[in-house]
């Protein structure tokens, strides 16, 4: 639980709840993280930004890009 609260996502709209909805659909519910990002609509677009890209294959494999996933939690301080 973060100390700054969230958006509410049952009423973000457009880019950021439809982001929100699928998260839902994958994961059962928004991810924490993304739901303060959304407090912030530039900050959410840029770090989906950064996510998406992470996630085409083009700049990393899958096994690296999974490492940075963790090593940017555990810097973070999740024990994932």
């Amino acid at each position: 639980m973060s100390r700054i609260p969230g958006i509410d996502a049952a009423t973000a709209g457009g880019y950021i709840g439809r982001v929100l909805a699928a998260q839902a659909e994958i994961w059962g519910a928004p991810l924490n993280n993304h739901l303060l990002y959304a407090r912030r609509p530039e900050l959410f677009r840029a770090v989906r930004g950064m996510w998406s890209s992470l996630g085409s294959g083009e700049l990393l494999d899958a096994a690296l890009t999974a490492l940075v996933n963790r090593r940017v939690a555990s810097l973070n301080g999740c024990v994932f």
